[in-house]
C-alpha cells in the first residue's frame, strides 16, 4: 500500500512524542535549579589550583613554573612567582605563585594548561554557574578563589583524581628511595673514610732510611774503607 511507511513513520514519532511526557527515564525536562542533572566525569568548564591538606598556601601544588601561561591560547592566565620557596609534595623547595590570575571571560576551556602541568596542579572544574552582574574585574578569578582542595577534586573527577593520587605516590616513593640510597651511600663513605684515616701508619724500617742503598729487608752492605797511602 502506498503511504505505508510514512505512516509506520508517523507512528513512531506520536509515540515518542507521547511518552516524552510519561515515562521519567525519558523527560527532558528538569526542575532547575531545584533539579540538577548529573554531570558527566569527562565535563570541563573553567580551571581551577588543587592544594592537599587543609592550608591553601602551604600545600598548593604549583611552583610557579608558567608553562601554563606561555601555553594559554588566549593568554587569559597571569602568574607572578614568588621570591621564596617552599618544600613541593616530594620535600624539594620549589617556588610558588605570589599571583595567580584567570580571566574567565576570556578562557576558552580548551584545557592545554590541563595537559601541559607537569605537577598535577591545575584542573578544570565542573562549577557552570559564574554569572556576576559586572563585565570585568568580577570575572577575573584571583588565586584564593581558584584554590580547592585535593578532597574537592576527588569528587567532581573521583577515576580520574585517584589516578593521579597514585601517580604521585609512586614519584614520591621513587624520589624517597632514591634520596635514601644516597644518604646510605653517603653513610658508606664516611665510614670508609674514616677508618683509612684511623688505621695504624706504618714506620720504616732502619734499613730503609735515608742514604741507604739496600734493598728493603736486606742487610746493609759493608763499606770498604779505601787503603792509606804510606
Amino acid at each position: 500500500m502506498i503511504g505505508i511507511g510514512i505512516l509506520k513513520g508517523m507512528a513512531v514519532t506520536l509515540r515518542n512524542f507521547a511518552g516524552s511526557y510519561f515515562e521519567k527515564e525519558r523527560l527532558i525536562t528538569v526542575q532547575y535549579p531545584e533539579e540538577r542533572s548529573p554531570l558527566p566525569e569527562n565535563y570541563r568548564n573553567f580551571p581551577f589550583l588543587i592544594f592537599d591538606g587543609n592550608d591553601p598556601d602551604a600545600g598548593l601544588r604549583c611552583v610557579a613554573c608558567q608553562i601554563c601561561e606561555k601555553e594559554c591560547p588566549p593568554q587569559c592566565i597571569y602568574i607572578i612567582k614568588s621570591k621564596d620557596k617552599k618544600p613541593d609534595y616530594v620535600g624539594r623547595p620549589q617556588f610558588y605563585p605570589a599571583t595567580f590570575d584567570i580571566d574567565i571571560s576570556v578562557c576558552m576551556s580548551c584545557q592545554i594548561c590541563v595537559e601541559v602541568c607537569p605537577f598535577e596542579a591545575i584542573k578544570m572544574d565542573k562549577d557552570f554557574e559564574l554569572s556576576q552582574r559586572e563585565r570585568f574585574d568580577h570575572l577575573l578569578f584571583r588565586k584564593e578563589q581558584l584554590s580547592k582542595s585535593n578532597d574537592y577534586y576527588h569528587k567532581i573527577h573521583p577515576i580520574e583524581a585517584a589516578a593521579v593520587d597514585k601517580n604521585l605516590a609512586e614519584a614520591a616513593a621513587a624520589a624517597e628511595a632514591k634520596k635514601k640510597a644516597a644518604a646510605e651511600a653517603a653513610a658508606k663513605a664516611a665510614a670508609a673514610k674514616a677508618a683509612a684515616a684511623s688505621a695504624p701508619t706504618a714506620v720504616a724500617s732502619p734499613e730503609s732510611a735515608v742514604g741507604s742503598t739496600s734493598a728493603p729487608g736486606a742487610k746493609p752492605s759493608e763499606t770498604t774503607n779505601p787503603p792509606k797511602e804510606t
